[in-house]
């Protein structure tokens, strides 16, 4: 019955898995030039993160095509169906676990430090990069060992830096651009 829901969600998934990809390939070409490693690895870990928001996905699609399958059947082994379905959907809740969770973390704690080194955005947007980066990190680590859920009190409250870092970022670039830039430091190939 909430079939419509899942494909929209799934649809809503993918843009925001472009947009994972898209930030950091946007401020590549700028934060190269003060440590070109790192922009790069910022791209990688993005790239990564939004690997594993696509094969969520998936991994709910599944569940939409197995419910199809379901209901043609004419005795369906319903138990069979429930487990199949049912793992599927923890395997969707464990990339949700590493991917916008632990490995944005490397991401954003990079990209911040070099925003930091640049100078190139408001000292206050990139130390809530620097301290939500190892934070929704954590987050992700803590969820993984059952400390508390995903969705849960202290998950919030560890993902508000991030999430402030990352809006006040876009709302900042949007509107005002980059600063003028810090003299590049030496660049590391």
């Amino acid at each position: 019955p909430h079939e419509t829901s899942v494909l929209w969600g799934a649809f809503f998934e993918i843009v925001t898995a472009l947009a994972v990809i898209g930030t950091p390939l946007a401020l590549y070409p700028v934060l190269k030039k003060y440590n070109e490693r790192m922009a790069l690895a910022c791209v990688g870990f993005r790239l990564l993160e939004a690997g594993m928001i696509l094969i969520g996905i998936l991994s709910l699609l599944t569940i939409v095509t197995l419910n199809h399958e379901f209901s043609k059947e004419i005795n369906p082994d319903t138990t069979a169906y429930l487990i199949v379905g049912k793992s599927l959907l923890t395997f969707r809740d464990w990339t949700f676990s590493f991917g916008p969770n632990i490995l944005l973390g490397p991401s954003t704690l990079m990209t911040a430090y070099l925003l930091h080194q640049s100078k190139l955005v408001p000292r206050i947007i990139s130390t809530l990069g620097l301290v939500g980066g190892p934070l929704i990190s954590t987050c992700g680590i803590l969820v993984v060992f059952g400390v508390f859920s995903q969705v849960s009190v202290w998950a919030g409250l560890l993902a508000i830096p991030v999430f402030l870092y990352e809006m006040s970022l876009a709302i900042w670039l949007l509107v005002k651009g980059f600063n003028s830039p810090a003299t590049p430091v030496t660049v590391l190939r």
